[in-house]
């Protein structure tokens, strides 16, 4: 038993390094791919033969796209540590009455999920989304969540980053989009598989300026320097 209780401490150990150190490397470091991008290249049920998927730094990046995300999907995140827990509550409660899953991750562990673990629903893989969510919070900037975020960020089908996603629906460059085709982006990432950006729902429609009126409620592109100048 003992030498059973000293290999799993060294396994626990050796993961904690490993995983301590990988995360510490993708401070600085472009992200090649991510573990969804590599899922649905290697699926034999994904329709994508290839991934879209081009990555630019954050001086390249709009920050109309920057202030629209956190508007429609955190925003509280120049606040909290990686974890929304009223949102999380919120999305329980939900499922307990009506049994729909809602999501109440943040951009944090969004970020956590796409980049390190795979998507599934289970209280193991939760549990390492915030163990990934706590690392990124602790070992990286908000500036540079976020600017991972845009890129890996799924817009379209097999479409990822805001690079691509602008080229494709907007012929622009990313660092060219404006407000209302950020709100446009952003509305779609409840479900860009379904949704179209370029071909926009009526859903679509209604929840761009929902994410107007709330990018203009948090202090438009100002909100930005709460974390990083937006001049950058």
């Amino acid at each position: 038993m003992e030498r059973v209780k000293h290999f799993i401490k060294r396994l626990v150990l050796i993961w904690v390094f490993f995983s301590v150190l990988l995360v510490l490397l993708f401070r600085w470091l472009p992200l090649p791919t991510t573990s969804f991008m590599l899922q649905q290249r290697l699926s034999v049920h994904s329709p994508c033969s290839t991934v879209r998927y081009q990555w630019v730094p954050w001086s390249q990046t709009s920050k109309h796209l920057a202030i629209a995300v956190i508007a429609a999907e955190d925003q509280k995140f120049a606040t909290h540590w990686g974890l929304d827990f009223a949102a999380l509550q919120s999305a329980l409660q939900t499922r307990l009455k009506t049994g729909k899953i809602r999501g109440g991750s943040t951009i944090s562990q969004q970020v956590a999920k796409n980049v390190f673990l795979w998507p599934a629903k289970n209280m193991f893989r939760k549990s390492l989304e915030v163990y990934f969510t706590m690392l990124i919070e602790l070992l990286w900037p908000k500036k540079r969540i976020l600017e991972v975020y845009l890129n890996i960020a799924q817009f379209g089908e097999c479409t990822y980053g805001v690079e691509q996603a602008a080229q494709q629906y907007y012929r622009i460059k990313a660092s060219e989009l404006n407000g209302w085709q950020a709100a446009r982006l952003a509305a779609v990432l409840p479900n860009p598989v379904i949704y179209r950006a370029d071909r926009p729902s009526n859903y679509v429609v209604k929840r761009s300026n929902w994410i107007r009126r709330q990018v203009k409620q948090l202090g438009g592109l100002g909100y930005l320097s709460k974390f990083v100048g937006y001049e950058d």
